[in-house]
């Protein structure tokens, strides 16, 4: 296949050949689910949802494996804080990551699994380890021994040497070096029961990097195709995944992808820093469409610098779009013309999924078949029309898709048709009694409004400008 994908690992573009022809499997990190998403967060799904398309479109059966971190320390911390069992705390918000996927317009992953419904391959990984002197127990509590892997810091390019002590436990005089990482925690005082489990080493919990090499394993097997996260995951968190699924003996992820930040001000959107804008928040002024398509028009591997001016340009940009497929289905019908890619476009995503390229050749597509509505060339029509929506539900973005038919915002888009297509009927009784005074009225009424009202030998038109 053509398809190339920068690679952490290799700091390299490379080649993506997968381990199976004509079969990919895709693990992907997903949320923590200690509080609500915010728009940094979903970018990963996006930028893995548009991989998935692409690799599917091209003929390849995709495994896709997302996973729910439902129990951590932070998990623990904020439950406590609220008031609320963690295991509620965490369904909440698993709830409210799901609901942000579903409405951005996210496949469904393949599987789904929770760390804690897979406790039991984690203590298995961890006898491996123990077994192959890669990790040590000490007081109930588990450690990897980072000095037995000697690729430990390869793959986010970094020394041992020059490494900071692991921050993930408040036990570091226990460890036999202090950048020895938390295989398993045990129970503490005043920490919920319900969230610990039995083990040979006594009741805890998984540590963080335990979980997603446990899972990736179960639902992929030792050697699977594509590891993706964001790209604050790249360490400690996939480093350490690496470093105990290989020391394991397992072959693990092949091809390490990573996307990159929403900023704000110059610093990563993150709760810490007060500067979140949640997801449920801003499909009440976008719609979901638009936002997705503000996510999704930058490169992957491009910081995405987070302004409501920005974001009103997505916005614009895709209602471009729109409008032609609007315009052009009502002339020719949804569904003329082949479905056919431009070859630009192909190449685009095929060179480490460039998706500025690619939507630079939609909005091409797209001025040449408003060309073609504007000549009544419906043959070039049918043609934009097809090669337009093919392109964008590559994307996950074309407007005629039934998903978009039901996401929140487009919901409110449908009232919004119903009522100026009743004001056009006012419109055109007012012209068909001769009160022209009352049409053109109805017709600055709109305009005034942002509708702008074409009359065509087809029929009265309507569209938004920008």
């Amino acid at each position: 296949m053509s398809l190339r994908l920068y690679d952490t690992a290799a700091r390299a573009v490379r080649d993506f050949t997968p381990l199976r022809a004509g079969r990919v499997s895709m693990y992907v990190c997903g949320l923590t689910v200690q509080g609500p998403p915010h728009i940094g967060h979903v970018r990963f799904a996006l930028a893995f949802d548009v991989l998935r398309r692409w690799l599917t479109h091209t003929g390849h059966e995709v495994t896709y494996v997302r996973n729910v971190t439902d129990v951590d320390d932070k998990i623990l911390a904020k439950s406590a804080a609220a008031g609320a069992p963690w295991w509620a705390w965490a369904y909440e918000n698993e709830r409210a990551a799901t609901r942000a996927y579903e409405v951005l317009g996210t496949l469904p992953p393949t599987y789904e699994p929770r760390a804690t419904g897979h406790v039991p391959e984690m203590v298995e990984l961890i006898e491996q380890l123990i077994g192959r002197g890669h990790a040590y127990a000490v007081d109930g509590d588990v450690y990897f021994d980072v000095r037995s892997f000697a690729g430990y810091g390869e793959l986010s390019g970094q020394r041992l040497a020059e490494l900071e002590p692991a921050a993930d436990t408040e036990t570091d005089e226990r460890k036999r070096d202090p950048r020895d990482f938390a295989l398993w925690k045990s129970h503490k005082p005043g920490e919920p029961e319900t969230a610990s489990w039995p083990t040979p080493w006594g009741r805890g919990r998984p540590g963080w990097h335990l979980e997603c090499s446990a899972m990736a394993e179960k639902y992929l097997g030792p050697e699977f195709d594509v590891h993706g996260g964001g790209l604050d995951l790249r360490f400690p968190h996939h480093e350490n995944e690496r470093a105990q699924s290989q020391a394991a003996g397992h072959g693990f992820a092949r091809y390490w992808l990573h996307n990159a930040w929403v900023t704000m001000g110059g610093e990563k959107m993150s709760k810490s820093l007060g500067n979140t804008l949640l997801v449920d928040e801003v499909v009440q002024r976008v719609r979901p469409v638009e936002l997705r398509y503000y996510l999704v028009a930058p490169h992957y591997r491009s910081m995405i610098e987070y302004t409501e001016a920005a974001l009103q340009e997505a916005a614009t940009a895709y209602g471009r779009l729109e409008s032609f497929v609007r315009r052009a289905a009502e002339r020719v019908g949804p569904d003329a013309g082949k479905p056919v890619l431009a070859d630009a476009f192909s190449a685009a995503l095929d060179d480490d999924l460039s998706t500025p390229a690619a939507i630079a050749v939609v909005h091409e597509t797209v001025t040449a078949g408003n060309t073609a509505l504007a000549a009544d060339d419906e043959a070039a029509v049918a043609a934009a029309l097809g090669s337009v929506r093919a392109m964008l539900d590559v994307l996950g973005l074309d407007p005629l898709d039934p998903h978009w038919a039901t996401a929140g915002g487009d919901r409110l888009a449908g009232v919004t048709d119903g009522l100026v297509q009743l004001a056009l009927e006012q419109r055109t009784a007012a012209r068909a009694r001769k009160d022209y005074a009352s049409a053109d009225a109805i017709r600055n009424q709109l305009g005034a409004l942002g509708v702008q009202v074409e009359d065509t030998p087809q029929g009265t038109r309507w569209e938004l400008t920008s």
